[in-house]
């Protein structure tokens, strides 16, 4: 119970700044309608609840599972094994990532069809398996995690030539969405399982971070290769905007449980067959030890049906009217400025954050402090945030004056760079963009870039995904070299 409440005391501090802004822009720059602010309370209350719940079901369900797992793939000792592995694994976790179906069915919608649903969830999760199986790989055989993503990133940049920019847009978005609230955790304590059968802790300690990042890659690769296999170079759509806010409160609610419940329920369901089938032929863990993880697994089923309630029903169409309306106004700096709170008070409130940033705290023995790794992402999310809103503002500034630019900077300093920090940099690019950006934050850019005359839906409505992922990148491996200048013993390795 006291773990619980120290989880809900921390959701709290994190969820309330969003809340309070909200209400602040309410009584100031806009006035939306009371329905809509009541029912984004509401789901700031589900939000707080289901967080807590969810975070405290992740230490004693998803993250076990994950290291278990980790171990017995490291303790088999055949590439084979660790390739099969790979591939199984990447394919049904991210096929069943929530916050990749919400990303495909806005691309769906937007495109009227052009791209179905099912179809880039698929090529999605081929990629996260692709690359996830060669991240394993890595790890065991001890590949340098700056080589690998120095030679990826090279080809996402070869193929981006050749990608037209609605689905640069895309692609990048999917990476971004595909690691999401139930993927990151059950990744990272993957990679730590296998990590800390090294007997070197050092190396130990690098290879925990960087599995996230490499299965990430394959997402953009995947929706690139489509783009140019299926010759869809160019994409019109528009968004179904009415501006028409329903009156009823807790309609949406009671709406969004239903299917919220399935999607959850999908995304765990491979998870638990696949602990029972390893618990069976390998685990063999106590009753005790058993009963524990099930119900981790329960809570964390409860907690991220409550928390995705309350980002759909409450902050969603809010997100879309409140971006709206703040682009509408005469002064257009004012978008940029709430884009860049925003995004650092919105980084706050992902689940998966929390996770990574315990996980570093704890990986480090402390020496990477939690705050101080928060305290950065938010500040990079502000800014992509901030920049994503430029760019719908600027029709000669495209996604790929940010990208190339961005990711050439983000690769140069893997050179320069902590290695431990080159992962959990790569690592928190993808964690960063969860299901608070792929909703609320994406909500409000698309509110924005229907509100601006000569804006286009899908090359400046997508692509704020592909920012939050970026930014991380540079930021936190500047907070490496900041730690790497300031230890006495000429940094960290």
């Amino acid at each position: 119970m006291n773990i619980l409440m120290s989880k809900f005391l921390e959701v709290v501090l994190a969820v309330l700044p969003i809340t309070i802004i909200v209400v602040i822009l309410n009584f100031t720059l806009t006035s939306l309608d009371a329905s809509l602010i009541i029912r984004f309370l509401i789901g700031a209350v589900f939000i707080i609840i289901g967080l807590s719940i969810f975070l405290l079901g992740v230490d004693l369900g998803i993250t076990p599972i994950g290291n278990q797992l980790g171990k017995a793939i490291a303790k088999s000792n055949r590439l084979w094994i660790v390739i099969v592995a790979g591939l199984c694994l990447g394919f049904i976790i991210s096929i069943a990532e929530p916050d990749l179906h919400i990303l495909a069915g806005q691309v769906e919608v937007v495109t009227a069809g052009a791209i179905g649903k099912f179809i880039l969830v698929v090529i999605v999760s081929l990629g996260i398996a692709v690359l996830l199986s060669l991240g394993l790989v890595r790890i065991v055989h001890n590949i340098p995690l700056f080589k690998i993503l120095t030679i990826l990133y090279g080809i996402v940049l070869v193929i981006a030539i050749f990608t037209s920019p609605q689905f640069l847009a895309i692609s990048f978005d999917a990476s971004g969405a595909t690691t999401g609230a139930m993927t990151v955790p059950f990744i990272l304590a993957l990679s730590i399982g296998i990590s800390v059968l090294k007997k070197d802790s050092k190396a130990s300690e690098k290879d925990s971070f960087g599995l996230v990042a490499i299965a990430s890659v394959g997402a953009i690769i995947a929706v690139m290769l489509m783009s140019i296999i299926t010759n869809q170079e160019e994409l019109t759509g528009a968004m179904e905007q009415d501006h028409t806010v329903s009156g009823s409160i807790f309609g949406p609610f009671l709406d969004e449980f239903g299917h919220i419940a399935q999607e959850v329920i999908l995304a765990l369901s491979p998870i638990i067959v696949i602990f029972l089938i390893f618990q069976k032929l390998s685990f063999k863990l106590s009753k005790t030890n058993f009963r524990k993880i099930i119900t981790g697994l329960v809570f964390t089923f409860v907690g991220l049906v409550l928390f995705l309630v309350g980002v759909n029903a409450g902050f969603m169409e809010l997100g879309t009217e409140l971006g709206h309306s703040i682009a509408s106004l005469d002064n257009k700096a004012y978008i940029v400025i709430i884009g860049l709170i925003l995004g650092i008070v919105t980084i706050l409130a992902e689940p998966a954050v929390y996770v990574l940033t315990n996980q570093i705290e704890d990986v480090t023995s402390g020496y990477v402090k939690r705050r101080v790794v928060l305290f950065t992402l938010a500040i990079g999310v502000g800014i992509a945030v901030a920049l994503s809103m430029l760019r719908i503002l600027i029709p000669d500034l495209q996604l790929w004056h940010y990208l190339l630019p961005g990711y050439l900077i983000a690769v140069a300093l893997m050179y320069v760079a902590p290695k431990l920090f080159v992962g959990i940099a790569f690592d928190s690019g993808g964690v960063a963009s969860g299901p608070m950006t792929a909703t609320f934050i994406l909500a409000f850019t698309h509110g924005a870039a229907d509100a601006i005359e000569g804006a286009d839906v899908i090359v400046d409505g997508f692509g704020m995904i592909a920012m939050v992922a970026l930014t991380p990148l540079i930021t936190l491996q500047l907070l490496g070299l900041i730690y790497k200048l300031k230890s006495r013993k000429g940094g960290m390795q």
